[in-house]
């Protein structure tokens, strides 16, 4: 069945009516939106514009299914050489769209299975671009959330701006981290990861960028010229994924204006005296009831300095307003998840959704606080962390993985299921990467030594100085003359 989505450059305009090829089968429905993605191609750039501006762009299975074979299309297009992903309006995309998915599961079995099948599909997609043969960019734009946040934090290219607005919320609704979060999040410097999973904690701005989230900083009003020059791009076919991506990197980093003056990462919201007691509460050692003890040792023992003390108590108070079932999940699922594939986190993930559309929390948390007008506060059942049993938790874990079937990818082999991003390289320099280099010691003897070498390797790249200083003043010390690395 031929898309109906509306096609921005008139000389494609003759291709509307050309079913995709038989392989794939994923097709439009009845009562589909004709216009809620917007497709254009210039020159050797396609762009995807999700386009529900009124409901913050959140993703429904009718956008769904016109992306994926939009970009199984291109993928096999030689073309195509650049994919950009954007939002219409204030949002690059504020999640899915999980009051449609409540409201489908009041309906009971049926309903239910609606939703799963939705998940299914998104998960699909999500895949699909974390295995994604062409260069593919993510102008994160505006708020980003939730299944947002699954379309672009897998790409090689995720570009913040002045107006980005990121946060995982799915535990304030009854549900958990999805969309790859099991991926994601632990794979985060520290325990950040963690922390934004059981929180719902937004970042904003160029804090995207610090903590890593985001490979890029520009001003909004940057970003239509940066598209027309990624539309430029012409790559050599011989030219290897890992060479168009540096080309891509570079490029971006031409249309970089600066940061704000006032927006130091030690001084974000994840950084600093913060950031030291985000890892010291959240490392994987603790339960949940670790961490709220710990939480609350940092608010009531007077020892802490006072941003702490208040961030602490702030913190377990937000914690303690999810649902219990939510979080008891989320901790075992970040856990796992740093172990897990990219496959096997989305079948993972599946398994685990399909469960919460059978649980109460789910419907009584989006119904709460995103149907109900005024908004409700949410009855969770349980009601307490206590009352949800290790054999509940157990439950969303032990259902079996298989039931999804991912999309044939078209990557090279091995990297249909990687354990780590391969285009990892693409941003700010990660803790570990630091910690090797004053760990091995060659030659480089000082944090000014080490801060060079970032900045050489990376090009220059905007950010590699600052974000190096700041991982050096948490964590390395100076011990007999020499640069050590804080436990």
């Amino acid at each position: 069945m031929p898309l109906r989505a509306k096609i921005l450059n008139p000389a494609l305009a003759g291709n509307t009516s050309r079913p995709f090829a038989s392989s794939i089968h994923i097709t439009e429905q009845p009562g589909d939106e004709p216009n809620d993605v917007l497709f254009n191609s210039h020159y050797g750039l396609r762009t995807i514009t999700l386009n529900r501006p009124k409901k913050l762009n959140s993703l429904n299975g009718s956008m769904a299914r016109k992306i994926i074979p939009r970009l199984q299309e291109w993928q096999k297009s030689q073309l195509a050489n650049v994919v950009v992903i954007k939002g219409e309006g204030r949002a690059f995309c504020a999640g899915g769209d999980v009051a449609a998915l409540a409201t489908q599961n009041k309906q009971g079995a049926e309903g239910q299975q609606s939703s799963k099948d939705y998940f299914a599909l998104e998960y699909k997609l999500d895949h699909l671009i974390a295995t994604y043969t062409k260069p593919y960019v993510a102008f994160i734009d505006g708020i980003t959330m939730g299944g947002g946040v699954g379309l672009s934090l897998h790409a090689p290219f995720r570009i913040a701006t002045e107006n980005t607005v990121m946060a995982m919320p799915e535990t304030t609704i009854g549900f958990f981290p999805d969309v790859g979060a099991s991926f994601f999040l632990p794979r985060m410097d520290g325990d950040v990861g963690m922390y934004l999973a059981l929180t719902s904690e937004q970042l904003k701005g160029v804090d995207v960028f610090w903590a890593g989230i985001a490979t890029h900083y520009l001003h909004s009003s940057s970003l239509p010229d940066l598209e027309a020059r990624l539309a430029e791009l012409q790559f050599k076919d011989h030219d290897t994924m890992h060479e168009r991506l540096r080309v891509i990197d570079r490029t971006i980093e031409e249309f970089c204006t600066g940061l704000p003056h006032d927006k130091h990462p030690s001084h974000s919201v994840i950084g600093g005296n913060t950031r030291s007691a985000i890892d010291y509460v959240f490392q994987p050692a603790n339960s949940i009831t670790e961490i709220l003890d710990a939480l609350k040792g940092l608010h009531e023992g007077g020892t802490a300095p006072p941003e702490v003390q208040e961030w602490a108590g702030k913190t377990r108070k937000t914690i303690l307003q999810r649902s219990p079932t939510s979080v008891k999940v989320a901790v075992r699922q970040l856990r796992e998840g740093a172990k897990w594939g990219i496959a096997k986190t989305f079948r993972k993930e599946f398994a685990i959704a399909s469960r919460f559309m059978e649980h109460p929390d789910f419907v009584e948390g989006v119904s709460a606080l995103l149907i109900n007008k005024p908004k409700t506060t949410p009855k969770w059942s349980p009601a307490s962390l206590e009352e949800v049993t290790d054999d509940t938790v157990r439950d969303f874990f032990d259902s079996g993985d298989a039931e999804l079937e991912l999309l044939p990818s078209a990557n090279e082999e091995g990297s249909h299921s990687y354990t780590n991003y391969p285009h990892a390289w693409v941003g700010l320099p990660r803790e570990r990467e630091v910690r090797e280099v004053v760990m091995r010691r060659n030659g480089i003897d000082s944090v000014e030594d080490v801060v060079r070498h970032f900045v050489e390797a990376r090009g220059g790249k905007q950010g590699v100085k600052e974000k190096t200083e700041e991982i050096m003043e948490r964590k390395v010390e100076v011990v007999d003359g020499r640069l050590g690395w804080k436990r």
